[in-house]
Parts: C-alpha cells; sequence; structure tokens
C-alpha cells in the first residue's frame, strides 16, 4: 500500500484590510505585508492588543493569585512542611516538559527547603513504568519519609495512586495541565489551567509554566527568603514550553518570549548559569535565540535520554547543575541518546510502514498497530510521523513480555491529525484500557493484549460515525506564497517578528511554484563518535525563474531520489538560518512536480476568480480583465473537477473564472449559522448544557467548522465554558466585537469548501477569493 498523496492547499484568509496592514506597519516600524497577513489569517486581528503579541515588555503578565484558593492552599501546605522541616518530594516526568518542570521546582523550591535533605525529586522510568504517579514508586518515598509530594506535568487522573498516598500518610500538591478528572481529586491542592474559563490567559500554561507559577506565589509569599531570582528559572520555562503541545498565546507566549531572552545567555561565558544547557546548544550548534533552537536542538536532546535509556532522572542535573565538567559528560550523554534514537525512530517506521501494506486504508479510520520488538520510547514520534503522512490518528503499541496475552500489556503512544480530538477518541474506549492520558494531540496508553482487537474495533467504529473515509487524507498547509528572489534575510527578519512559533502560530510554511532543483545529495548523520547513523539528510540548492542564483536547503529523513530532478516543481517549506554555517535556508516540507493536480493553483491565484452572482454586474464592471476572458459559472459545480471540465479548455488554462454563488446555496449555508446561534441563545437562556458532538450531529459539522463556529459565536458576543466534555454558553448582547462578519465568512465558507476538500487533493487558494457573502442579521 502506498502512501496516501497529500492534499495541498493555501491557508483560507479573507483579503486583509488595508487599514490592519497599514495598522500593522506602523507597530512594527516598517512595511510587513507578509506579517499582517499572517496575523489576519490567524485571527489576531486587534491592533490595540498586538503591540503586546509582538513585545513582552508591553505585554501584562496574570497573577498566580488567578489559580485561587488552589494555590493559596499550595503555598500553605509548602510553608508547613518547611516549619516542620518535613520531607518534599518533587515527582515529576520523563519528557521534555516533565523534566523541566522538575528542573524549576528543584530550583524553585530549593530556595526554600534544602535540596537532598529536605527537598529530592523522582522521575518515573518511561520504559518500565508510565507516565503519573504509581503505588510502588509512591511506597519507595513513603519508606524514605516524604511527607509532601509536589507533582508536576501529572497527577491530575491519578485517583487512585492519590489514595493510596494518603493510606502511606502522605499528602499530595498537584501541579499539572491535562485532562481533569470529572471530580477534583482528594488533595491538598490542584494548580491546574484547565479550571480556568478557556479565554483565561493562563489557560493553556504547559507542565513547566504552572511548576514555575508556584513557585512565584511562594517567592511573592516569603520575599525575604530567596537568593536568586526568579527570572533565573525562565530559560527552562520557555523549553518545556516550547517543546510541549501546548497553544502559544496569552501567558504561554509572554513566558516564551522573556524565556527566551534569558536562554539566550547561556552562550556567554560572563552570563552563563547554566552549563548543561550551554552544551547542549554547543553540541546542536545554535545560540539560543530562536524558538527552534528548542523545538529542533534541545527539546530531542533531552526527551531522548528517557527514550532511549528509560531513566531520565540525570536530565535534571544536566540543567540544574553548575559543575561545568559534570554537565559536559551528561550534555554529551544526551547528545548521544539522541542520536540513536533518530536511527531507531527510522527502523521503527520503516517496520510500521511495512505493516500497514497489509493494512486496507478504505476501511481504516484509525491505525492501531502493535508489534513485540518495538521500543516504547520512540512510539510517539513514529506515530505522530506516520499520522502526517496517512492522514489518520494512530496508536502505535509494544507487547513484549511474555506469551499470554491474558497478563500481557500493550503499552504504547497515539497521536492525532487533522484536528481530531485524540483525548475524546481514545476515552471512549476507557473500559478497554489499563491507563491512559494525554492531550487532544497526543496520548499515552496501556491496554491488556486481550483487549486489543475490542479497542481496534471500537476506537474505529468511533471515528467513523463522525469522519467520513473521504477526509482521511494528508493535509499540507502553506501559508505564502512566495518565490526564490524572496528568500533571504529580509524575508526571514519580518517572518521573526512572529516568533515564538507554536500551537496556534505555526510557523509560517511557504509555496514556491514552478521551481527547480539542483545539487541534490544525501548522506547519513554521524554520531559523535563519527559512526554513521541510518538517518538520512539531503541538501539541495532551489531555483526559480525569479533569481538567478539558487537557494540552499535541506530535507531531513528523505533521499534525493525523492526530489525531481526534471521538469517544474513546487515546493512547501519553512525558512531558517543555519547558526553554523552562517547563511539562511530552506527547510523542505514536500514537493511534487507541477501537473494537472496544480494546475488551478499556479494559474488562478492571478486573478480576482469568485464573484456572487447576485452583484455580478457590478463586479464584473470592476474587473481588470477584458469580458471576453471571462467564464460565468450559472451554478455552482459539485467539485473543482467539473470546473476544468466542463469551463475551461485544456488549452486555455489562462482564463479567469468567475464562480457563481447561486441563491439556494447561499440560503443553504446562512441557514446552519443561524441554527447555531439559535442553539447558543437557547443554552445561554436556560443554562442547560450540551456535547460537542450533539451541535455536530444537529449541523453536520466536522471538528474544524465546530471551532470555527464557536469563534464566530464569540465575536457576536457569546463565552462558553468546556468542562466535563460539556460545552455551556452565556451571551452579552451588546458585547460584538470587531471582526464578527470576517469571522461568519471563514464559518460559512469552510463548510461549503468541506464538500471539495473530502474528495479532491488541491483546491482553489482562498487568499484570492472575494468573500462577498450576504450576512444576514444574527
Amino acid at each position: 500500500m502506498n502512501t496516501p498523496q497529500a492534499k495541498w492547499q493555501i491557508v483560507s484568509a479573507s483579503d486583509v484590510p488595508l487599514e490592519f496592514i497599514e495598522g500593522v506597519a506602523s507597530i512594527i516600524g516598517c512595511d510587513a505585508k507578509y506579517c499582517a497577513q499572517l496575523l489576519w489569517q490567524r485571527g489576531i486581528q486587534d491592533l490595540k492588543e498586538l503591540p503586546g503579541f509582538l513585545n513582552p515588555n508591553l505585554y501584562q503578565p496574570a497573577s498566580a493569585i488567578a489559580f485561587g484558593l488552589e494555590m493559596e492552599w499550595a503555598v500553605s501546605r509548602l510553608q508547613q512542611a518547611r516549619d516542620r522541616t518535613e520531607k518534599v518530594t518533587i515527582w515529576g516526568d520523563f519528557d521534555a516538559d516533565g523534566i523541566t518542570s522538575t528542573s524549576v521546582l528543584w530550583d524553585g523550591l530549593g530556595q526554600f527547603f534544602s535540596q537532598h535533605l529536605q527537598l529530592d525529586y523522582y522521575i518515573p522510568n518511561r520504559l518500565t513504568e508510565s507516565h503519573g504517579l504509581n503505588n510502588p514508586g509512591i511506597a519507595r518515598l513513603a519508606e524514605k519519609g516524604t511527607k509532601l509530594i509536589v507533582t508536576c506535568d501529572t497527577g491530575s487522573t491519578n485517583l487512585e495512586e492519590i489514595k493510596y498516598a494518603q493510606e502511606l500518610g502522605i499528602d499530595i500538591i498537584v501541579t499539572d495541565h491535562h485532562t481533569l478528572p470529572e471530580s477534583r481529586p482528594e488533595v491538598t491542592a490542584i494548580i491546574n489551567p484547565r479550571y480556568l474559563e478557556p479565554e483565561h490567559p493562563l489557560y493553556n500554561l504547559s507542565g513547566v509554566a504552572v511548576a514555575y507559577k508556584l513557585v512565584e506565589a511562594l517567592y511573592e509569599t516569603l520575599p525575604d527568603v530567596p537568593q536568586q531570582p526568579i527570572e533565573n528559572l525562565l530559560d527552562l520555562v520557555a523549553i518545556g514550553l516550547i517543546a510541549d503541545l501546548v497553544e502559544l498565546k496569552g501567558d504561554c507566549r509572554y513566558l516564551a518570549q522573556v524565556g527566551i531572552k534569558q536562554l539566550q545567555k547561556q552562550v556567554k561565558p560572563t552570563t552563563m548559569t547554566r552549563p548543561g544547557v550551554a552544551k547542549l546548544l554547543d553540541l546542536c550548534r545554535r545560540n539560543g535565540d530562536r524558538p527552534t533552537d528548542i523545538s529542533f536542538g534541545l527539546g530531542p536532546r533531552i526527551n531522548a535520554v528517557s527514550r532511549i535509556h528509560g531513566d531520565a532522572s540525570f536530565c535534571v542535573e544536566l540543567l540544574t547543575s553548575r559543575d561545568v565538567q559534570h554537565c559536559s559528560q551528561l550534555a554529551e550523554e544526551a547528545e548521544l541518546a539522541n542520536t540513536r534514537r533518530k536511527s531507531l525512530q527510522k527502523d521503527t517506521i520503516k517496520q510500521v510502514q511495512k505493516k500497514l501494506q497489509q493494512l486496507d486504508l478504505s476501511t481504516t479510520s484509525v491505525i492501531v498497530l502493535e508489534d513485540p520488538q518495538w521500543q516504547g520510547g520512540v512510539l510517539g514520534l513514529a506515530a505522530g510521523q506516520i499520522a502526517q503522512e496517512y492522514g489518520r490518528p494512530t496508536v502505535l503499541l509494544s507487547t513484549g513480555g511474555g506469551d499470554n496475552s491474558e497478563k500481557v500489556m500493550a503499552r504504547g503512544s497515539a497521536r492525532s491529525v487533522n484536528g481530531i480530538d485524540l483525548y475524546r477518541l481514545v476515552k471512549s474506549q476507557a473500559d478497554l484500557l489499563h491507563r491512559f492520558g494525554g492531550h487532544p494531540f497526543a496520548a499515552g496508553l496501556s491496554l491488556p493484549l486481550a483487549n486489543l482487537n475490542l479497542f481496534r474495533e471500537g476506537i474505529n467504529q468511533q471515528l467513523r460515525q463522525k469522519v467520513a473515509f473521504a477526509e482521511m487524507v494528508p493535509q499540507i498547509d502553506a501559508d505564502l506564497v512566495v518565490t526564490v528572489a524572496e528568500l533571504g534575510h529580509d524575508l526571514f527578519e519580518e517572518l521573526r517578528l512572529l516568533e515564538p512559533y507554536g500551537m496556534g502560530n505555526p510557523i509560517p510554511k511557504l509555496l514556491i511554484q514552478n521551481c527547480w532543483f539542483k545539487n541534490v545529495w544525501n548522506k547519513n548523520i554521524q554520531d559523535r563518535q563519527g559512526k554513521k547513523v541510518q538517518y538520512i539528510r539531503t541538501t539541495f540548492n532551489i531555483w526559480d525563474d525569479s533569481s538567478n542564483e539558487g537557494f540552499p536547503g535541506l530535507w531531513w529523513g528523505h533521499y534525493k531520489d525523492e526530489i525531481p530532478i526534471t521538469g517544474k516543481c513546487e515546493a512547501i517549506a519553512e525558512l531558517d538560518f543555519n547558526t553554523f554555517h552562517k547563511r539562511y535556508e530552506l527547510r523542505l516540507i514536500a514537493v511534487r512536480l507541477m501537473s494537472e493536480s496544480s494546475w488551478l493553483n499556479s494559474n488562478i491565484e492571478q486573478t480576482n476568480l469568485l464573484i456572487d452572482r447576485r452583484s455580478t454586474p457590478q463586479n464584473l464592471d470592476n474587473l481588470e480583465i477584458p469580458l471576453s476572458q471571462v467564464n460565468i459559472l450559472q451554478q455552482c459545480p459539485a467539485d473543482w473537477g467539473d470546473i476544468r471540465q466542463k469551463y475551461l479548455q485544456a488549452t486555455n488554462c489562462d482564463r479567469s473564472l468567475v464562480l457563481a454563488y447561486t441563491p439556494e446555496l447561499i440560503d443553504e449555508v446562512i441557514a446552519i449559522w443561524r441554527q447555531l446561534i439559535g442553539i447558543a441563545k437557547y443554552l445561554s437562556r436556560t443554562q442547560q448544557k450540551v456535547t460537542k458532538s450533539r451541535i455536530q450531529e444537529k449541523l453536520n459539522l466536522s471538528d474544524h467548522t465546530f471551532m470555527l463556529g464557536l469563534q464566530a459565536l464569540e465575536k457576536a458576543g457569546f463565552k462558553y465554558k468546556f468542562q466535563d466534555d460539556l460545552y455551556q454558553f452565556s451571551w452579552q448582547e451588546n458585547n460584538i466585537s470587531v471582526g464578527l462578519q470576517s469571522q461568519i465568512n471563514y464559518f460559512l465558507l469552510a463548510i461549503k469548501e468541506e464538500h471539495f476538500q473530502q474528495q479532491y487533493f488541491y483546491k482553489v487558494p482562498l487568499s484570492t477569493i472575494n468573500r462577498q457573502l450576504l450576512i444576514t442579521d444574527y
């Protein structure tokens, strides 16, 4: 079975108002058309909030007090432990967010408790334990005299383990950001931003940021005790935030911005305070001034330790110790682990792809595969890559451990794609699982091997009820169309203004059309000992007619044979700066030959093409093209293939296209918006709660259009709470936001466009569409 062909599309965006472009230029201090386009596309459209978005010095972060009584209880219990000289243990996690969370508490609480004597930490082994609290570990801590456990990046749903700790006389403070249980756990305090309103600036905090807020509250309560400024912790906060799957907005973005500034200090001997971080940056040839220095440098190396060795405890030493020689040795171990991880990940993906050849994707909504030889440490990475390539949520499980399926546990990771809520999907099969936890995008789970077939059938059936097979297509979104001549310093610096990139504000993907490649070559990378690693890197120069010089680039994990060397191509890539080679370069994401699948994109984007038939005379009068070169479609076709076959001749593809939205079609999509408004008003008036699936089934909405609908409702004055899988709405009739009509347009267009997206791998670039849809009184 071949990998499904990816669907390429330009990110949906309406025309950016001139006043917004001018406002962005005024704030930034220079012309920044691409910045304005990206901001508008991503819903960052309030010019009053933009200065704080771009400059952390102009942003007002939220106080730790926002966590209310839970924070007060946590600080009070820590004060009590300090006064009584009780032993306190930090219970961390083995991924980058968990390691940095542990390190923040180790350094932060270490200002109030004697390290190693009154304060220690425990990090579960990735290969023999799992995420979260566990009874054997708790029992060992009880034997050593622990009276208080402070979790970080974990613990919210470990109800049985919390009860067990209480039986052993151990109190627990939970700091976490994962999904909440149905009822509050019986702990001393639980600090989890999921208890806040979704629009709260702290709502998206990762584990390390929540841990930082606890330390911040303790600093404010006992200001005379700490000997080190709390700002020294911010570099660790940035590492964990950017390495984890959280949306970088509100305080998340602010903490990442100021944390990167602190991280830059580690490369200078005069300001360096973390020799382990400095050595890691040196090994990955980065300066610490970019978010990608974390996402492609520090984060993978920290994560690799537990993926290869299981035990990641020494990573806390690596990040917090001041012993230069010791930290250098630990950093070398992390670097070697990362090199081995790359090779192991590639081998695992090959094995997965071999198994996929025996799988019928036409009847598979969720890929669920298992193997007794797979190493659990890389299954999450492999699952993420497979999910992206095949357009389906992917669950990969290791089943090693015995022959009796009644006793053997299958353990592994799951990754989502295309906006599918993976946590809810896995939770639907909770009765078959031993334990699970995670995010809408990623999850870890374990279950008896005997339940595996039932789990596979159940999770597939659950998703089939919500998503059609035709939607199970990998998708690559391009944000901007550029030429080779535009690549380089100016474009890089303009795009850099919107850093840090992450969830909700992804690294811009650039579409380069009618291009070709030269000097294509690939080779295996080498480890620190000079040994070849089975992980490929392809280098190249990309050319087009806009420039008489090629531009350098690389493609990780791909061979040179995968890049066409004859014919015109189109490519999607990210622009980066290589600090080692001191040059700008492309990171290639995908490439394909220009063909009939892309004729529409390459020819139509030069024109304004979508016109409402009801205003056709006026719009046609204003067109800057002769009417002889216009095709008017009197009926909206069923798909884009009909447009090409019926209305455009293959020999005359440069003709402009005017597509008629019929009044009937407009009425149909507007009716959905009216129904959504009606539902929200009713729920606001009655204060009833409703599940997401109930609204989706009523209006036939996908996850994507549902979220666009919520965003439009917010612009119309509605607020919503999401808790225990239920939505509750409230409405302030006079609180209508700027940009309401644009958001409604997004929603209505997305409904119509989904019919096309389900069947075709390409679509009209939405940045060229005239979005003058009729919007009735809401």
